[in-house]
């Protein structure tokens, strides 16, 4: 494996300098290839016109944009000179803005457009070291001379190329032998999280961290050269990125689409991917929507459709238990399991194969005719979704990892994958299970999770106390996450060491389970778990508007506005029959994980308000945003 990325992109664009490399629509809508030559060539001369600017190895430049050609090939160009990008997305609050540019003290960032110049310039007092935005898109005259006013001079990014080019007539030989100086452990990008917590970190990732994933990857997600993979995350955060490496060190396409889904359905019919990785939101949205037009079609068809899908679910679960396909903790009596399954095994799988002639063929053509699979990273993906997607026959498979692991730390293969776990950890990272007082369990025992190897971060940016409160004295870096190992150290997620609530009576729970639980329900688009020191469990609960409305045209319920609808008796008690009916002990919740209250919330997620870039809900921005609700929700606890 080459030294850093962009020898890493030099080789792939020496063997395969005419296949595609990135996809990216025109002002009319069509996609319009680059090949890896002329991405190469495009790298090498955007680095030269840094070079002119001024920029040498080791700086930190900003890079403020969202999914687009350009990003990667400005990223490649700056670390192709040993400096070091900063990126954040368009989504950037002000606050997030200047805590990244100032405590990095950038002098130099690239921005997208016009708005995110504006945003920039907006908090030039509190950035004295900016001097100099480049820009992907031309500016507006009236945020120009804003700029000028504020002492910062704009460059287009188109401009600079042809600057760079200019200069890589005669002295392309310097620009290839600075990029030839890059050493595997240079630092490569400075990620801030996404401030789940409230207190976003610059996470210090080197070249090396990234390279390390890319050789067993390639086995676990696999692409041939010239195939395409369809990419909607934001590039910024650190899951996008690996993919996107993923993709180009097989000689593959990223073809760059959005998380909306009339955009992206579209989008994978014209392109016809044979991979897309995205957060389980995406995946969760495919899904919705699946069961939102079949529920609207109703009357036959729709019965005919659950029909086939729970015949496939309950054939996917025997096949699962005959060929040992989910987590194993142990000896399970494989040979008992035949015995009782087979027969029945045997008998449904007709059934299924009719299903998907009748049905499931016309949802999988939504995604193409060539999709071999998704990968869901990121944040937890629900079972239900996992199921879904597994009995219909789509793969997608969940992988795990962190910003401050480069982020990849296992993720279940494509070929074989293993139902309910997030795959073994990848070659060059060894993952341990530990206590609460740091005693190494063995499989199969729960505890926090530690990981250590070629993937972990160099550290915090400025931060040697928050590194050292992170790391082990030992090396290990400690996750924050619980989980447990299997028989064959496939890593199964319980939850986040921060998300877990302590009630009165001193029982510790992990509200995740109940969550994703809470969310299979038709009526519940989100649902928010508190409790911290009370008596009992509250749930914020997001309504799915459309299908309250329905569920009250449908039983004749009368109401003049909706939140009046929301209030009323019928609609209060169709949401206590479904916590009820999902949150028990058929489901394996034990008593003290019921819900007692809820509050119905009707303001959708946004993400930079409710969800992190990455659509995580930050659990700290809800606890301040409806701490009214949640203090009525538990305003009658007697202390």
């Amino acid at each position: 494996m080459e030294q850093t990325l962009p020898k890493m992109l030099r080789k792939t664009a020496a063997d395969f300098p005419e296949i595609a490399a990135q996809y990216s629509k025109n002002a009319e809508g069509v996609f319009e290839p680059v090949t890896y030559r002329d991405l190469y060539e495009i790298v090498l001369d955007f680095a030269a016109a840094l070079r002119q600017i001024g920029v040498v190895r080791g700086q930190p430049i900003g890079l403020i944009s969202d999914n687009r050609k350009e990003w990667e090939q400005a990223d490649m160009g700056i670390m192709a000179l040993g400096a070091v990008d900063v990126p954040r997305g368009c989504d950037a609050t002000l606050i997030d803005l200047k805590q990244i540019l100032s405590i990095t003290e950038c002098s130099i960032a690239i921005a997208e457009n016009s708005a995110q110049v504006k945003k920039i310039i907006s908090i030039k007092d509190e950035l004295p070291q900016l001097t100099l935005i480049i820009t992907f898109d031309e500016v507006k005259s009236v945020i120009q001379e804003e700029a000028g006013k504020a002492g910062v001079k704009l460059m287009l990014f188109t401009s600079l190329l042809n600057e760079g080019k200019k200069y890589n007539i005669e002295r392309k030989a310097e620009i290839e032998a600075e990029l030839e100086e890059g050493k595997r452990d240079d630092i490569a990008c400075i990620i801030f999280t996404s401030g789940t917590t409230g207190t976003p970190k610059g996470v210090e990732l080197s070249h090396g961290n990234f390279l390390t994933q890319l050789d067993e990857l390639q086995e676990r997600i696999y692409l041939n050269p010239g195939e395409r993979a369809l990419c909607v995350l934001p590039i910024w955060h650190v899951f996008e990125r690996l993919c996107e490496y993923v993709i180009f060190v097989q000689g593959a396409a990223v073809c760059y689409s959005k998380p909306v889904g009339s955009i992206m359905l579209a989008d994978f019919k014209k392109i016809n991917p044979q991979l897309m990785p995205a957060v389980p939101r995406v995946f969760e949205a495919i899904y919705d929507g699946i069961n939102h037009k079949m529920r609207k079609t109703g009357g036959f068809v729709y019965a005919l459709y659950n029909f086939f899908v729970n015949v496939a679910i309950i054939h996917s679960r025997m096949n699962r238990k005959l060929f040992r396909q989910n987590n194993r903790f142990g000896s399970d009596y494989i040979g008992a399991v035949w015995v009782l399954l087979v027969i029945p095994w045997l008998l449904l799988y007709p059934v299924k194969l009719l299903g998907d002639a009748l049905v499931f063929h016309k949802i999988k053509e939504m995604l193409g005719n060539s999709f071999r699979g998704g990968i869901a990273g990121g944040g937890a993906y629900p079972p239900n979704i996992d199921e879904f997607f597994w009995a219909l026959g789509i793969n997608i498979v969940e992988g795990y990892g962190l910003t401050e692991t480069a982020p990849v730390i296992s993720v279940r293969p494509l070929a074989a994958p293993v139902f309910g776990n997030v795959g073994s950890p990848i070659r060059g990272v060894k993952v341990r299970i530990v206590d609460q007082d740091g005693y190494v369990l063995g499989r199969c025992r729960q505890g926090v999770i530690q990981v250590k190897g070629g993937t972990v971060m160099k550290g915090y940016y400025k931060r040697p106390d928050l590194t050292e409160k992170a790391m082990t004295v030992d090396g290990w870096l400690d996750t924050g996450d619980i989980g447990l190992l299997t028989i064959h150290d496939e890593i199964v997620i319980r939850g986040r060491m921060k998300d877990t609530i302590v009630l009165r009576g001193g029982e510790n729970l992990e509200p995740l389970p109940i969550e994703q639980k809470l969310e299979e329900s038709v009526y519940i688009k989100a649902a928010v778990v508190v409790g911290q020191d009370q008596r009992y469990l509250g749930v914020l609960i997001l309504v799915d508007e459309e299908e309250v409305k329905g569920y009250a045209a449908e039983n004749g319920i009368q109401y003049d506005t909706y939140d009046n609808l929301l209030l009323s008796e019928d609609i209060q008690k169709l949401y206590e029959g479904e916590i009820n009916s999902l949150i028990n002990s058929k489901n394996g919740f034990k008593m003290y994980e019921r819900v007692n209250k809820f509050v119905l919330i009707k303001k959708p997620f946004e993400v930079g308000v409710e969800l992190s870039a990455k659509q995580e809900i930050m659990r700290f921005r809800l606890s301040q945003i409806y701490e009214k609700e949640i203090a009525a929700m538990f305003k009658d606890e007697k202390r």
